[in-house]
């Protein structure tokens, strides 16, 4: 192996890791609500609009991110964005106030804004054609897998210390991260496309850059429009499970044990109930092999999948946590090994824990197919950009739905009790499924006709440039 692909699969291996801090950041904050809002003396739902409004300004610097990496240099911005989160994040942990809090979220949504649109136009520019899909997926697994990181960190680091600990901890990783920059290699732009390959070879590059004036084109494309409302509807519910830990401090609680047990027990739970995300490979896999049959076939795959996973998350909520055995402690590893054993011998923890598999197993089906079809539909120069906006699309979902859940948690607990209101609640959100699985079926009609038009602008390129 030489020097080149050892860069290459190092600077693939840095990214990958990077895009799971922007979900780090969102997951440390739903454990820790109850322990934030006693410490500042607030109301838990304000901190559901703090953790909202840090998603939006995420999304919303992203294409600020975006267009900015399609005109300079991507390494050097990369580095300036990680600073800046990096010491919000800091701040945030320093914060006396929920203003304070506040605003130094707003801050570090700003810098996180550059983890996903950055990120996603390097590794689309290493990533061959033929495998888009699967290695896409591991990007897209490690952002799903870093809001279970963050919900870790916070059931396990804060009861031992403060709620102010594992953002220091984060923030430390942050400013790490900057040294291994250093050493990656910045793609050539449009690098793994199959109509470029000869010219790039030949050592010729493909330099086009973006331009305020072709963001027209990027927004009226028919398969992006459909994508970004299919990322929006799909968001809102995304964006309500943050709420899960939530829903499972409830029901442990319920059960007759102690806040910090739940705490503790509830990071376990979101953590292994979502182990059903490691499939997300083999939907990649299975969209590849899908899309060199018919460019149709990623979307009809994927809009199976969402339809399936809202009748497995509903159902998973609606089953107690019955019998449940733990012990009421502090003891981060016996709770764990109890819940492992609970999973085994227990028949209804046994039962949620194989429904939510089989949820988080079919909501993975649709991070490696999107994020390979707004690839394919886009080309080199745009994608940065017009991932951004689907991000920001994607942002405003997440939002509604974390701050949605607040909001209707206020008027269902008028009505019904605890772990019922978190029940009813997070089932409605999960309604959200149906209408981003139709747009998936409706965009099947434009991809053939997009894709097409992407490669042969590419192909007349390449002769022009030779």
């Amino acid at each position: 192996m030489n020097t080149s692909n050892i860069k290459i699969i190092y600077t693939i291996f840095v990214f990958v890791a990077l895009a799971a801090f922007d979900n780090i950041i969102i997951g440390l904050f739903p454990p820790l609500f109850s322990s934030i809002a006693k410490d500042l003396n607030i109301q838990v739902y304000l901190l559901g609009i703090a953790s909202a409004v840090n998603i939006l300004v995420t999304s919303l610097s992203s294409i600020c991110w975006g267009y900015l990496a399609g005109k300079f240099n991507r390494k050097r911005l990369i580095m300036i964005g990680t600073v800046f989160w990096s010491a919000s994040v800091y701040l945030t942990s320093r914060c006396g106030s929920y203003t304070q809090l506040f605003i130094f979220q707003f801050f570090t949504g700003l810098g996180l804004g550059c983890i996903a649109s950055i990120g996603f136009s390097v590794l689309t520019d290493y990533i061959p054609y033929k495998f888009r899909g699967m290695l896409l997926s591991l990007w897209g697994m490690s952002q799903g897998f870093g809001g279970i990181v963050g919900a870790l960190m916070a059931s396990l680091i804060a009861p031992a210390t403060s709620w102010r600990k594992p953002f220091e901890v984060v923030s430390i990783i942050g400013f790490l991260l900057i040294i291994m920059y250093f050493f990656i290699r910045e793609p050539n732009l449009g690098e793994s496309e199959p109509e470029l390959q000869d010219i790039i070879k030949a050592g010729y590059k493909y330099n086009p850059s973006i331009e305020f004036k072709y963001l027209y084109d990027i927004i009226s494309r028919k398969s992006n429009v459909l994508l970004f409302l299919q990322s929006f509807f799909m968001n809102i519910t995304t964006g309500s499970l943050i709420w899960l830990p939530t829903l499972y401090i409830s029901k442990i609680q319920h059960q007759g044990y102690s806040m910090k047990t739940a705490i503790i027990a509830s990071g376990y739970l979101f953590a292994i109930f979502q182990l059903g995300g490691l499939t997300s490979p083999f939907f990649g896999y299975l969209g590849d092999i899908l899309q060199e049959k018919t460019y149709k076939g990623r979307s009809l795959l994927t809009s199976f999948f969402i339809f399936i996973t809202m009748i497995f998350y509903i159902a998973m909520f609606l089953i107690p946590m019955n019998k449940l055995s733990l012990p009421d402690s502090n003891n981060s590893l016996l709770v764990l090994l109890d819940l492992l054993r609970q999973i085994i011998m227990n028949p209804w923890i046994s039962m949620i824990f194989l429904l939510s598999f089989l949820a988080s197993a079919a909501q993975s089906a649709n991070t490696p197919n999107w994020l390979a079809l707004i690839t394919d539909v886009n080309l080199p120069e745009y994608r940065g950009i017009a991932f951004s906006i689907a991000n920001l699309a994607n942002g405003l979902g997440r939002a509604i739905g974390n701050a949605g859940v607040g909001v209707l948690l206020s008027v269902v607990s008028l009505y019904v009790r605890e772990p019922q209101k978190y029940i009813i609640t997070l089932s409605l959100f999960e309604l959200f499924l149906i209408p981003s699985s139709l747009f998936y079926i409706k965009m099947s009609k434009n991809n053939e006709e997009d894709i097409n038009e992407v490669k042969s602008i590419l192909r007349k390129r390449a002769k022009l440039i030779k």
